[in-house]
């Protein structure tokens, strides 16, 4: 197997094909950020005598700007996978690299796959990739009418002119009509795929998750491969992370927050209602406030629990019971 290092930028991406591990020997590559540019990284690994069904391609989770060229990649036979930049920059510095360029960090990426063997990437279904689309266009909606709705108040606050207002109004009015559209699109689109549409189900039945919660962690769990609460926990950064080191280092554990924030968002004030409603998340945070933890501290506690009943009911693919002993 030979492995190949790709970093991604938003045009181009930069491949170093590694020949040789102990050496670190590689040939260098640069091509467009498209599908015609991956064609191209193809037929170039073939005369160097490495065809797609040898290749392991190793690239950064970096925002959207991956997602084309390992879906291209992983449609013509290459084993692809994903990897997180974080790691991969810790695993730079544990080799003593220092310099950064885009042929360095291919290089590096090559090298951490050589050596840890990462485990390989599937594409998620067509519909799970509509439906995070979906989800994201109407979040930036969400967001925009938010941003007018502020922009209004300041108005009506201060003296504007009515032609201002006027325009903050027919603003505010389209994009309400475009969220109340994308909303029905969403859920149009997961009624027509039963998978979706039985999974949100499942998803919904538990205490203090909406719809938009449910909505958000079934693309996630549809769009990623999760092979256990925890780990779905740690890509949604809701782990403790510990500070204490001999005497001299005693920091409070506070959630990683690696994962994304907007998701974070929702799952926090879902939780807040389940600390009322849901009996596993009222009887945890309860307990935890009893031996002295902080609110936010169970609050984080109560998010976390939320993940793993969501987690619970897709795997065993039974509705949530409340009498259910975990």
């Amino acid at each position: 197997m030979f492995f190949i290092g790709i970093d991604v930028s938003k045009a181009k991406l930069d491949c170093s094909l590694l020949l040789d591990v102990a050496s670190a020997k590689r040939r260098a590559k640069s091509v467009a950020n498209s599908k015609a540019g991956v064609g191209d990284l193809l037929a170039w690994c073939i005369k160097q005598q490495v065809p797609p069904e040898t290749l392991h391609a190793i690239l950064e989770g970096t925002g959207v700007y991956h997602e084309q060229a390992a879906l291209a990649l992983s449609d013509a036979g290459v084993t692809v996978s994903i990897v997180n930049p974080a790691q991969v920059k810790d695993f730079g510095r544990s080799l003593g690299v220092r310099t950064k360029t885009d042929g360095v960090d291919s290089l590096v990426l090559a090298r951490y796959g050589a050596l840890l063997s990462p485990r390989p990437w599937t594409p998620p279904a067509h519909e799970a990739r509509i439906l995070q689309a979906l989800l994201s266009r109407r979040e930036a909606i969400a967001q925009d009418l938010q941003r007018e709705r502020n922009r209004l108040e300041k108005a009506d606050a201060t003296d504007r002119p009515d032609i201002i207002r006027q325009s903050l109004d027919e603003s505010i009015d389209f994009l309400a009509k475009q969220l109340a559209k994308f909303q029905q699109d969403i859920d149009d689109h997961i009624d027509k795929h039963p998978n979706l549409k039985t999974d949100r189900d499942l998803l919904l039945s538990i205490p203090a998750v909406g719809p938009q919660v449910g909505n958000h962690l079934l693309a996630i769990m549809h769009n990623h491969q999760f092979q256990s609460a925890e780990q779905l926990a740690a890509y949604l950064g809701l782990v403790p992370v510990e500070r204490q080191s001999g005497t001299s280092l005693l920091g409070r554990p506070h959630l990683s927050k690696a994962g994304p924030a907007r998701i974070r968002a929702v799952l926090y004030m879902a939780a807040i209602v389940g600390t009322q409603h849901n009996p596993h998340i009222k009887a945890l945070y309860q307990r935890l406030q009893t031996r002295g933890k902080t609110k936010m501290s169970a609050l984080g506690a109560a998010m976390r629990k939320l993940v793993h009943l969501c987690f619970g009911v897709l795997k065993t693919r039974l509705p949530y019971q409340p009498d259910y002993a975990i």
